[in-house]
């Protein structure tokens, strides 16, 4: 072989030499192009995986220049521990605080075991998007979790996605008169950023972890067998580390099956409801045979608010109420108490106020808003029938409000329409005692005709601090008495530092209403003064406490003896204060309770044409 032959070879093979490396580095290249965009690299199969970790070797041999530093490598490992945490706790954490706890958490999610077996049956692009669609699920169902964390915190019971976003427009009104409408601004940001936030994440999470998952096919698909195995067999021995929360979880799927079946649910409870409406003894009574036991009475059916049982285990309220009843007795005034089952928990006044005027039981939205845009009978309106004047008192009515009408008020005061002159206090509300003495010289002092009044009072709202103290009746005047008062007593923010702090802040505003119905008795009452009081519903589980009842004092106070005579078969307990033994009823069956009791008649409905 002659030498120019020779080199001839040896310039074929170096080219040779060249292609393959270049081939080389494009597949090399394409591999990593895909392992950015897709699924990092483990999309062929695992054979371009192995030729990465081929070529890694040969490039690691040739002077480990393309070995990846420390700190990248641990941030990976993170990275990839803070998104399996994040889908762990989307697919098995509670929908309450008092349960998010470690052994809570010890879990094994059916649906995460299902979808990595579903990730890894499916080809590249499929796959991806399949993965972020599940991401932005688990991110949605996280938000929903977080939010029914706070329901239970405040309401005691899960949010409804049906009929519970009106209440996202009464917290955002809340927040704006305890904290202004900067506050408000911040709170919709933040509430939109951590949406936003939540979602995405989960979405990234997910698509993370599924490409490991493919990465490492055979381990992913021996974990998921030994997990499934462990599952069944915690499903079928119903394993339990707490009580109630099984090991064997299916969290997450019960709570999408539950919030996509509320909606057939929420249409079932309608027609229920609107049945119920039809249904009334008094609708057809006439003003003759309406309440005539109560003929020239002033009637003022007073709401408490948070007013609940857990009231009466604080021995200061009770001091209260106990001396108040020796108080009332020697200014003639006798009482009757009991206890009333709420529909509502923690807030929802209306529900509960609608419910005991209506006789029917108001437990959510929807029904309120069926009860308001119908005709059936209310006490208010039952009291319209006999004559009386119509009168609501409803400070914490900041704007219009067209669901008053259903009351049918001769006159509604309002924040709107007060002539308070003072500071606001808690919730930026007027003091009680204020719209007590303004109803009185607006309406009792002017030689009405009788009155029949529904009032809300406030000074017991959330957050229970600052609160005003008794002034001299006679001092009231415009409200201009109070100035400077919020400063001298202790702040929200100062309360509600302990758990100890805000529950005394709720006791002492319970006492200053408290003291403020049983003063105004004394001041303005005389025989023709019938008062109803109660509470709407118990204070948030805060002071509460988990799992705390739904019930609720009320009294009757007056100076006719022959008021109470006509409840004496009630079995009520004399005095303020009701105890644990005191009878208790569900709230909607007040209205037809007391309808009876003073003289009113049912009547038979009209006669259908045929």
């Amino acid at each position: 072989m002659s030498i120019f032959t020779r080199l001839r070879q040896l310039r074929g093979q170096r080219s040779r030499a060249v292609r393959a490396s270049g081939a080389a580095s494009a597949d090399g290249a394409v591999a990593a192009d895909g392992a950015v965009a897709a699924d990092g690299a483990v999309e062929a199969e695992g054979a371009v995986a192995a030729e990465n970790a081929g070529a890694g070797g040969g490039v690691a041999a040739a002077g480990g220049a393309g070995r990846r530093p420390g700190w990248r490598v641990g941030l990976a490992w993170l990275l990839t521990t803070l998104a399996a945490l994040f889908v762990f706790f989307a697919l098995v954490g509670p929908i309450r605080l008092d349960m998010l706890t470690f052994s809570g958490l010890v879990r094994i999610p059916v649906e995460g075991l299902l979808g990595v077996l579903l990730i890894l049956a499916l080809p590249p692009r499929p796959r991806r998007v399949v993965a972020a669609v599940l991401g932005a699920v688990l991110g949605l169902l996280t938000i929903l979790k977080i939010i029914d964390m706070g329901f239970y915190e405040v309401l005691d019971r899960p949010f409804d996605p049906v009929l519970d976003w009106v209440l996202i427009g009464d917290g955002a009104n809340f927040v704006e008169r305890a904290a202004g409408p900067a506050g408000e601004i911040g709170a919709w940001i933040a509430a939109v950023l951590l949406v936003l936030a939540v979602v995405t994440f989960m979405t990234l999470a997910v698509l993370r972890l599924s490409r490991i998952v493919v990465r490492h096919r055979r381990n992913s698909v021996r974990t998921v067998a030994v997990l499934g195995f462990a599952w069944v067999l915690c499903a079928v021995f119903g394993a339990q580390i707490l009580p109630d929360v099984s090991v064997a979880s299916t969290d997450a799927a019960t709570l999408a099956y539950g919030e996509v079946a509320q909606l057939p649910a929420d249409v079932k409870d309608q027609k229920v409801f609107r049945a119920e409406m039809a249904q009334d003894q008094f609708a057809n009574t006439p003003g003759d045979q309406m309440l005539t036991a109560l003929r020239g009475k002033d009637v003022l059916v007073t709401f408490v608010e948070s007013y609940g049982v857990v009231a009466l285990q604080d021995p200061q309220v009770d001091a209260v109420l106990d001396a108040g009843t020796k108080e009332l007795e020697a200014a003639g005034f006798g009482a009757r108490s009991a206890l009333l089952t709420s529909p509502t928990f923690g807030g929802g006044s209306w529900l509960a106020q609608s419910t005991l005027m209506s006789g029917l039981w108001v437990d959510n939205q929807q029904r309120y808003n069926d009860l308001v845009a119908g005709h059936r009978l209310s006490l208010t309106t039952a009291f319209g029938r006999t004559g009386s004047r119509i009168v609501g008192v409803e400070p914490a009515v900041t704007e219009a409000w067209p669901q008053g009408a259903y009351y049918g008020f001769d006159k509604l005061y309002t924040a709107q329409n007060t002539t308070y002159q003072g500071p606001r206090f808690n919730f930026s509300s007027i003091p009680d005692q204020y719209s007590l003495a303004d109803f009185q010289r607006s309406e009792r002092a002017t030689g009405h005709d009788p009155v029949m009044a529904f009032m809300a009072l406030l000074s017991s709202h959330t957050p229970w601090a600052p609160i005003p103290h008794l002034v001299g009746w006679d001092s009231v005047g415009d409200g201009s008495i109070y100035d400077g008062m919020p400063q001298q007593t202790t702040g929200p923010v100062a309360a509600w530092r302990t758990s100890g702090g805000i529950r005394t802040a709720y006791m002492q505003s319970i006492q200053y209403t408290l003291s403020t119905l049983i003063s105004y008795v004394k001041t303005y009452g005389d025989k023709n003064l019938v008062l109803v009081f109660l509470g709407d519903h118990q204070p948030a589980s805060v002071v509460s406490g988990d799992h705390a009842s739904r019930n609720v004092p009320i009294t009757i106070v007056a100076g006719d003896p022959s008021v109470l005579d006509r409840i004496s078969g009630w079995g009520w307990q004399d005095g303020l204060r009701p105890n644990a033994q005191a009878p208790l009823w569900r709230m909607d069956t007040f209205r037809d309770r007391f309808l009876t009791a003073f003289g009113s008649q049912p009547a038979p409905a009209p006669s259908q044409p045929h």
